[in-house]
């Protein structure tokens, strides 16, 4: 009984010390679970009830999370809290603050009322806030936002927030507020964090041919592997123009895209009794799927339909002696496609890797009559890389391909070219690598087989073989210099030469049967005699910066050489009457990079005409395009250039930016071109002016751009910080605007 009294006095005591020192507490169960740690100014501990009661300055740590308030009561068996005052729960996936929080230790579930939360980039503030587990909060009655302001400049509110940190965002009855106007009511908002696009882009403008326009596009999640963007525009002079872009994946079958847009054109801009609507859509489907770590099937499928081509494929004259193009509603609807590619090939590719080789099986389709393209129905593909035979120094190559090709140019207007022939191709390689003192050294010999099921002359069946044979031949020098510096800000730490010559030999026995035989498709049926040699000498500077190696400069010089150049149907070339051919450089390309400091790039490409396989020498530049860039830190530099084309453009270019304050940005852009020619006029080009300024939670650019070629634009764009590649923008167009709906 005395023994049961002191240790009840001295726990007593224990826990006065702490309730009149302030202190803190550890309780966990022994090698079971991490410690809970109570931190406060007064904290106090009930043996009965199992309860902690602490008050002023707490903080609670416990498994990853961490929780502050003035109060707080905490059973310690289930791990049950009540917070109050200044509460706060903190943890890897956002800060969520609140005047009440009822919180679960074990589960990390809690309710926050009058709630003011933080998942970056949102900011939010709601009635109540339920955290359903580490990764899912919902709040109820409030809005959510990325401006971070008291009062934010825009917010959506919703009767229902389902917040996934870092993967998603869901809500119900949901209104788009700008300052307290709404603008936006939507029934329901999905949206993904993990691919942040606008919802919603308005775009308005002018344009020349288009008139005033609003192109709309609202993107929309049916589920979490479907999303859907429709497409609403309306052009004054051309009509309605509708569509929708549909990108899914599934986990069976892969992922892809199918894009669908539609409009019939009304216009009254063509000569009298042409028509006045014109039927227009494209359509497009693209597919991947990766059915195992080596297999694969990719497809794409185009389709256009244009009756305004149809009736403008030849150009004709205008009132004003311009011209009138042939459309295409690639180019006039979906430029940045167009640009990529202007014709896009519909196919459907199968892919197979084997363990030394591999296997490709292409169905390739002309869907579009206007399109010079290329039948392949199929086109079988096998390579074998290089593998080594048994024990034995030899390598072994193998490629081979079979198709079945049809060839037609452009029925825009009808032509009566076509081409078609079955062929199997073939090639066998064996080379021999080795190493000569300090060169490595690999000869090799090849026999190529091709098969024609017909020649171009009415023959039938008909085989062509090729022989080939050559060598590569490279090696390496390098040397060090105790090159340590600073002279001229320099930074050398040491300098490394490294010097690598290399050959390439290739030559090419005549063909067995002559060019003139063979129903041209592709480059495999215009192999003819060779005898060439390709020379690279690369020099590189090597220094230390920062313990890191840097390529102070770099230097790449490369050219062809054709040896005994011969004519006639298996020659390569036809002299000139009186000339005699011989061996010659083709042209000579240069490559020169240099980083004399860490702000400072120079960079250059040049081509070199020397002459051809007759008399005539050139020796003058044909192409080169030199850059600056000088980096002063953040949002400030200034680059310049020079593009030059000996038959075409000769243009200077100059780009700064400039952070001038916190707020503000100026960005300067010129092109100007030095000399006339026959597409471009000497004189500025392109000028553009942008002036940026920081509104808090949204970044403004005000841009006047004018072009020699289409006029003068005067543009605003708004882009959230946040996610800084979402914009809209209001642009009054006074000649050539932007594509339509992307």
């Amino acid at each position: 009984m005395l023994n049961n009294l002191k240790r009840t006095c001295l726990f007593s005591f224990a826990i006065l010390s702490v309730m009149l020192l302030g202190g803190s507490l550890v309780f966990a169960e022994t090698n079971k679970e991490s410690p809970l740690i109570i931190n406060g100014d007064n904290v106090e501990y009930s043996a009965d009830s199992k309860e902690v009661v602490a008050t002023g300055n707490i903080e609670v740590i416990y498994k990853g999370t961490k929780l502050t308030c003035n109060r707080l009561k905490v059973n310690m068996q289930t791990k049950e809290g009540l917070a109050e005052g200044n509460a706060r729960i903190e943890d890897a996936k956002g800060i969520v603050t609140g005047e009440k929080i009822i919180y679960d230790f074990a589960n990390k579930t809690g309710i926050i009322y009058d709630a003011d939360f933080r998942a970056n980039p949102y900011f939010g503030k709601a009635r109540k806030v339920e955290k359903i587990s580490d990764s899912e909060f919902v709040s109820k009655k409030g809005y959510f936002t990325t401006c971070s302001l008291d009062h934010p400049h825009y917010r959506f509110a919703s009767k229902k927030i389902s917040m996934f940190p870092g993967d998603k965002l869901q809500a119900q009855a949901t209104t788009l507020y700008l300052w307290n106007i709404p603008l936006v009511y939507l029934p329901q908002f999905n949206y993904s964090m993990k691919e942040p696009i606008m919802h919603v882009q308005v775009e308005p403008g002018t344009r020349k041919d288009w008139g005033p326009y609003v192109l709309n596009t609202w993107r929309y999640n049916l589920t979490e592997n479907a999303n859907l963007r429709i497409f609403l525009d309306y052009r004054t002079k051309l009509g309605l123009g509708e569509g929708f872009d549909l990108n899914y994946k599934t986990p069976a079958t892969g992922k892809g895209d199918f894009k669908f847009y539609y409009t019939d054109e009304r216009t009254d801009n063509l000569p009298a009794g042409a028509p006045t609507e014109f039927q227009r859509y494209f359509l497009r489907w693209r597919h991947k799927w990766d059915i195992d770590p080596r297999t694969n099937v990719i497809a794409e499928f185009y389709k256009i339909s244009d009756k305004r081509r149809q009736y403008e494929n030849n150009p004709a004259p205008t009132n004003s002696g311009s011209s009138i193009y042939a459309h295409n509603i690639l180019q006039d609807y979906f430029f940045r496609e167009y640009e990529r590619d202007s014709q896009p090939l519909t196919y459907a590719l199968f892919h197979h890797a084997f363990d030394y080789s591999s296997l490709d099986i292409l169905l390739q389709k002309r869907t579009n009559h206007w399109f010079d393209q290329l039948n392949k129905l199929p086109e079988i593909n096998y390579a074998l890389p290089s593998l080594q035979l048994g024990d034995s120094p030899l390598y072994f190559e193998n490629v081979s391909q079979f198709g079945s090709y049809n060839k037609k140019a452009t029925t825009d207007p009808l032509t009566t070219d076509d081409v078609t022939v079955t062929r199997l191709d073939t090639t066998n390689k064996v080379s021999l690598p080795m190493r000569l003192g300090f060169i490595q050294f690999k000869p090799f010999v090849s026999s190529r087989q091709t098969y024609y099921d017909k020649g171009a002359n009415g023959q039938r069946g008909i085989v062509r073989t090729v022989f080939y044979s050559g060598a590569d031949l490279s090696t390496k020098f390098y040397r060090i210099y105790n090159a340590k510096t600073n002279f001229l800000k320099l930074n050398l730490n040491g300098l490394r030469h490294i010097i690598t010559p290399s050959i390439g030999y290739l030559y090419t026995h005549p063909p067995t049967i002559p060019i003139s035989n063979i129903k041209q498709i592709d480059a495999v049926d215009a192999i003819n005699r060779g005898n060439t040699a390709t020379l690279n000498l690369s020099n590189k500077l090597q220094t230390k910066r920062n313990g890191q190696s840097v390529d102070f400069v770099d230097f790449l010089i490369t050219t062809d050489i054709v040896l005994d150049p011969k004519t006639g149907d298996n020659g390569i070339l036809t002299p000139r009457a009186g000339e005699n051919l011989k061996d010659n450089f083709s042209d000579i390309l240069f490559k020169l990079k240099v980083l004399p400091y860490s702000w400072v790039r120079f960079e250059s490409e040049a081509t070199f005409e020397h002459s051809d396989h007759t008399n005539i020498n050139y020796n003058r530049f044909s192409l080169a395009n030199f850059s600056t860039t000088l980096d002063f830190g953040k949002e400030r530099s200034l680059s310049f250039g020079q593009r030059y084309e000996r038959k075409g453009y000769n243009e200077i270019t100059a780009d700064f930016n400039w952070r001038l304050t916190p707020k503000w940005k100026f960005r300067v852009y010129q092109r100007y071109n030095l000399k006339d020619s026959p597409t471009l006029d000497k004189g500025f080009q392109e000028q553009e002016y942008t002036l940026t300024r920081d509104l808090h939670c949204w970044d403004l650019d005000i841009t006047l751009n004018k072009k020699e070629d289409t006029g003068t634009t005067i543009f605003f764009t708004f882009r959230l910080k946040a996610f800084p590649e979402n914009e809209f923008g209001f642009d009054q167009k006074m000649s050539e605007s932007k594509s339509g709906a992307q």
